[in-house]
């Protein structure tokens, strides 16, 4: 029996990247996650992990709102759009968060309802205390195959080790 046909398609790369949306280094590195899902298309599964700094007062709030854009099913739009606007999210608070949902043609009155009532609180804190317990201290920072990138200080050299790390696993699935 021929092994290509048993084991099937092979599984995407997990890059898992603990994200805060009031965090300006995260901004930055959005540009590095566009050129990896671009390059790597569905062989790499970037996946947003929450992790809100206590220093930004409604990154909690955004971390929610996240969660919320991702259930109405545009969470990456969301996320890159909350992103560009991360001063102005400090300034406007839970208001922005709504805003953004209405310009992307989500439904801001189920946006400000998710807000109230917490309904994604606890995905928000399952991330962060992964995050913790893995050793992640700041944003962003990266997990993909075992090893954790920290960007919270500097996104120099990061793309080029992820792009290392991504060849070599997808090269050891054959």
């Amino acid at each position: 029996m021929n092994d290509a046909t048993t084991s099937g398609p092979a599984r995407p790369v997990v890059l898992d990247v603990w994200c805060e949306l009031q965090c300006p280094d995260c901004t930055a590195a959005l540009d590095d996650l566009r050129a990896l899902r671009e390059r790597h298309g569905d062989r790499l599964d970037i996946r947003l992990r929450h992790f809100p700094l206590s220093k930004h007062q409604h990154a909690y709030a955004a971390a929610q709102a996240a969660e919320e854009a991702a259930e109405q099913g545009r969470g990456w739009p969301y996320v890159e759009a909350v992103l560009a606007r991360t001063e102005e999210l400090g300034r406007k608070g839970e208001r922005l968060l709504v805003e953004v949902a209405g310009e992307l043609g989500l439904d801001a009155e189920e946006m400000d309802t998710a807000l109230i009532d917490g309904r994604h609180l606890l995905a928000v804190d399952a991330d962060q205390a992964e995050g913790k317990a893995i050793g992640v201290t700041g944003t962003p920072t990266y997990l993909i195959g075992g090893e954790l990138l920290d960007g919270s200080k500097s996104q120099e050299g990061l793309r080029e080790r992820i792009e290392e790390i991504v060849g070599r696993l997808l090269a050891e699935q054959g």
